[in-house]
């Protein structure tokens, strides 16, 4: 009974669900098909499917899951809200979640960043930051600031004003016609590294081509727009926090703003709770998402400087920043968000995640060693490597062969990468760096 049930969801969605970033025929064809997994639930870093299969969410489910599946204390705090506010309207009324999270967010800013406007996903966040840092301008009197730049190899989403300022041209080649330019600069991944350069040199030879655009244009130029310290979607191309600061001062000398995408690596994600701050640097705009419900429901937001805010405040309703979302600031997505700032706090997160890291560190030390890697890397709870000689089908089939160790692993490309929940315990530790030399040894022999 529970392998028919198992296959009768898959056949039910296959008719009636368009997955996302999918092949479709992948999952349908009768040779070397791409499994379908039928989630029935999930418990902590593990998710189950009808038959009782579990698979360690070693991705974090796309990089959203902190503190795993049905948290019973993010739960209580769901169930609670539940019973008192599911949903108001953010233009016009306000609560008490929307208003918390608020607060103390700017307070991990040291009040730096003291406005945030909310929407659902990172993509609408980035959005956001564009289209204000074009109207800021705009209601500046610099309306010829229109122009944005990105590092190559970037991904920030994909709705149309997100890709334009991707790079990945997997996303965004089908689409460019509907696209507006944007100028594009060498992405600062100590992977480019030439013999006897540091990830420090390659920062500063990155830098120094933004500075040498932004002598030339800066006059058009709106905003420069960064995923700090690790590039995520272009195969996890991790750079030294140099590299944010010395930006962060052609902004401020050039008048750029500068918009950091912490959608991904945000929430503690590379060991401290904003990236930007290992750079002891704050941008004009930071875009957060995934993490910061916990991976529970929707919500992102963009967080400013008071002077931005000011630039829209006026009696002239043309000159306010009327975006909108129907969900804005939506009461459950906020309480899932105190709930994790809670456990953030409560549990000293960020220096207990310091050890973990460093013990599954040490569990992956025979794939930093091995013959067919190059590049092992990570950047707190981030590890990523690149495989040798890989074929083609590499990460379909990596993807496959780890749901037969009891793992949830998706390769981007030739790059393996983990980004596993942050509540890995001794046990799950040894099994996912066993467990992950196992697969890669298979799909690399193959």
């Amino acid at each position: 009974m529970k392998a028919e049930k198992q296959s009768g969801w898959v056949e039910r969605s296959l008719r009636s669900v368009w997955h996302p970033c999918t092949q479709m025929q992948h999952h349908a064809s009768a040779n070397d098909a791409v499994p379908l997994i039928p989630v029935s639930h999930g418990r902590g870093a593990w998710l189950y499917d009808h038959e009782g299969r579990r698979y360690l969410d070693a991705i974090s489910s796309w990089w959203v899951n902190l503190f795993g599946h049905a948290n019973p204390r993010i739960n209580a705090e769901l169930k609670d809200q539940l019973d008192r506010l599911e949903h108001a309207m953010l233009a016009g009324f306000t609560h008490e979640p929307v208003v918390e999270l608020s607060e103390k967010l700017s307070a991990l800013t040291n009040g730096v960043l003291g406005h945030s406007f909310y929407a659902s996903d990172g993509a609408s966040a980035v959005e956001i930051a564009l289209k204000m840092s074009f109207h800021a301008w705009r209601n500046s009197g610099k309306s010829e600031k229109q122009e944005f730049v990105c590092l190559k190899g970037s991904y920030h989403g994909e709705t149309i004003g997100a890709l334009a300022v991707t790079d990945v041209a997997l996303f965004k080649d089908a689409y460019g016609p509907l696209l507006r330019a944007s100028q594009t600069v060498m992405s600062p991944d100590f992977r480019q590294a030439v013999e006897g350069e540091s990830a420090q040199d390659v920062a500063r030879r990155a830098a120094f081509e933004v500075e040498q655009l932004f002598q030339q244009k800066a006059d058009k130029i709106a905003a420069i727009i960064i995923e700090p310290l690790v590039q995520c979607a272009t195969g996890m191309a991790m750079h030294d926090p140099l590299y944010l600061s010395l930006v962060r001062a052609l902004c401020d000398r050039y008048q750029v703003h500068l918009i950091l995408d912490e959608i991904a690596v945000g929430c503690g994600r590379t060991g401290t709770f904003f990236a930007c701050e290992q750079a002891g640097i704050w941008p004009d705009f930071v875009c957060l998402s995934k993490g910061i419900s916990g991976g529970y429901l929707p919500l992102s937001l963009v967080m400013t400087r008071e002077d931005i805010y000011q630039a829209f405040y006026s009696t002239d309703v043309r000159r306010g920043f009327l975006h909108s979302h129907s969900y804005t600031g939506n009461p459950l997505a906020c309480r899932a968000a105190l709930a994790t700032l809670s456990i953030f706090e409560e549990d000293d997160v960020l220096v207990a995640n310091r050890e973990r890291a460093a013990k599954i560190t040490r569990a992956l030390a025979p794939l930093a060693q091995h013959e067919k890697v190059k590049h092992f890397r990570q950047q707190g709870m981030i590890w990523a490597f690149d495989a040798i000689d890989a074929a083609p089908d590499f990460s379909r089939r990596f993807f496959s062969t780890a749901l037969e160790h009891e793992l949830l692993m998706r390769p981007i490309g030739s790059t393996v990468y983990l980004m596993p929940p942050y509540i890995l315990d001794d046990a799950d530790i040894a099994g996912l760096g066993q467990q992950t030399l196992a697969v890669f040894n298979h799909v690399i022999g193959a």
